[in-house]
């Protein structure tokens, strides 16, 4: 039976910027007859902290953080900032001590080229598991023996697809469900919706927590599902004919993202309104895929009268997604813009424990008026550690509902084979040391539908975004606070 032999070195020692992706140094894999071995071989070593990535104003941050505080700088005395936006963080840690070990492990070739091929992918992802996985226990398992097991799962298999299953299975065992791995086709799609444009329909998913539901959060004005009818809240069952059950907002997205020109076809359940038998009204919609240009960034002065008569004025920023950039460096370079001195932003702990704050340098707040941040279950990653950054600093209210509680630094290293693969590395903390991940921020100020029954002056406007956000429950207790706040004469 032919074997395999393989050696693999796991220095891992170029970090990679935030946001980008490092290709993986080759490993050397040769084919042999007869009888051989897989030789693991792990050399860790020291690298020193990294110095604090962001910058003061001065410097030049990321076009949302820019635009953001060109629109800031123009708003009334109060401001909101609406969080809804969901992004992945790229930014991992330097790696533990020093520690060399050897691991040999003999195995089968497998008869399909194809899965020959993955086989090698196998070991270079559980490779990189071993080296920089948040939790070293790996789930309380054996992570050599899950290799080997692994492999002789994979040996019989005649597709490459089916070979992926298995490192996606294996992947599954580490109970992270943001460690994964991805196709080389799935990963020029992400590839692509991080740079900010985008080939597809124009429709921000996600999974609700609770349910597990794909929910639409929101669609790009103009776009084609936004022309067809889809609204914020409605339910997504199928595309092109599939159940979407049990995939996540990104596998759902890359399935709706395709070439320009081309159709796919949705199914829906209507989140605003019932049929005459009180059943939930389901749709189905044709949508023509085009280029999408990701603009995250909207803003609004919303007027109405305080309870004494005067005439307000509140800013209104919408953050849609974190998406060009750094990801959740960009959510940092947002925090700057509200903030001054030498804050702590944010905390990261790494898989040995280890605590390190990221601070800012001599920043400089645009504004010190009052400020509310509204964050929900949509709220992750990016807009939690922006939220977290803003109320531990006392410069903002946060008013809403819990938010989604991913709090885990990502590595993404793109394979030998073009998959890619998505490692949970460290964690990341509020500037409180408060956890973030499966916790989420509690807001200050919760808000639910029935406080739109509070008294309040007739609006100021007939029509237009301003006068819908005007009849927002959260709207209102943002209000609320911020002229409490006024009337404190605190920044906060």
């Amino acid at each position: 039976m032919e074997m395999v032999e393989c050696s693999l070195a796991a220095t891992l020692a170029p970090r990679p910027l935030p946001g980008r992706a490092r290709k993986a140094p080759p490993r050397p894999a040769v084919l042999a007859a007869g009888r051989a071995r897989l030789q693991v071989r792990s050399a860790r070593r020291e690298q020193p902290p990294p110095p604090a990535p962001v910058r003061d104003a001065s410097s030049g941050t990321e076009r949302s953080g820019r635009a953001l505080g060109q629109a800031a700088a123009g708003l009334a005395a109060a401001a909101v900032v609406s969080l809804t936006g969901f992004a992945g963080d790229v930014s991992p840690l330097p790696a533990p001590p020093a520690r060399a070990e050897s691991l040999t492990v003999a195995f089968p070739v497998a008869k399909a080229r194809e899965v020959n091929r993955v086989q090698r992918t196998l070991v270079e992802a559980w490779g990189l598991i071993r080296e920089t996985f948040v939790d070293p226990t790996f789930n309380h398992q054996d992570w050599d023996q899950k290799l080997q097991q692994t492999m002789v799962e994979m040996f019989p298999l005649k597709s490459a697809d089916a070979a992926y299953g298995k490192i996606s299975g294996m992947l599954s065992t580490l109970g992270d469900p943001f460690t994964r791995i991805i196709s080389p086709a799935e990963y020029q799609s992400f590839r692509i919706g991080s740079d900010g444009n985008v080939q597809g329909v124009g429709v921000f998913i996600n999974r609700e927590p609770s349910s597990g539901r794909l929910l639409v959060m929101d669609c790009i004005q103009g776009g084609p599902a936004d022309r067809a009818g889809i609204h914020e809240g409605d339910e997504l069952v199928e595309i092109d004919g599939k159940s979407v059950s049990g995939l996540d907002g990104e596998a759902a997205a890359q399935r709706l993202r395709g070439r320009v020109g081309t159709t796919v076809k949705v199914k829906l359940l209507d989140g605003t309104d019932n049929d005459r038998g009180g059943r939930i009204r389901q749709k189905e919609v044709q949508l023509s895929r085009e280029i999408i240009n990701l603009s995250p960034l909207s803003t609004t002065i919303i007027s109405h009268r305080s309870d004494n008569g005067h005439e307000c004025k509140t800013g209104y920023v919408r953050l849609a997604s974190f998406s060009q950039g750094g990801l959740v460096k960009a959510g940092l370079d947002v925090a700057q813009i509200w903030l001054d001195g030498d804050e702590t932003l944010v905390n990261t702990i790494d898989r040995e424990g280890n605590v390190l704050p990221i601070n800012m340098i001599q920043g400089h707040s645009l504004t010190h008026d009052p400020l509310v941040v509204l964050v929900n279950e949509g709220s992750a990653s990016a807009s939690e550690i922006l939220a977290g950054a803003l109320h531990d600093n006392g410069r903002a209210i946060l008013v809403g509902h819990r938010t989604f509680g991913k709090g885990k630094i990502q590595s993404v290293t793109e394979l030998d084979d073009g998959s890619a693969l998505f490692i949970s590395v460290a964690k990341y903390l509020s500037p409180a040391l408060h956890e973030i991940d499966q916790v989420g921020i509690q807001p200050d100020i919760q808000c639910s539908p029935d406080i739109l029954s509070l008294p309040r002056a007739p609006s100021l406007r007939e029509n237009g975004e301003a006068s819908s956000l005007e009849m927002d429950s959260c709207i209102m207790v943002a209000e609320q606070a911020l002229e409490i706040e006024q009337t404190k004469g605190s920044a906060s």
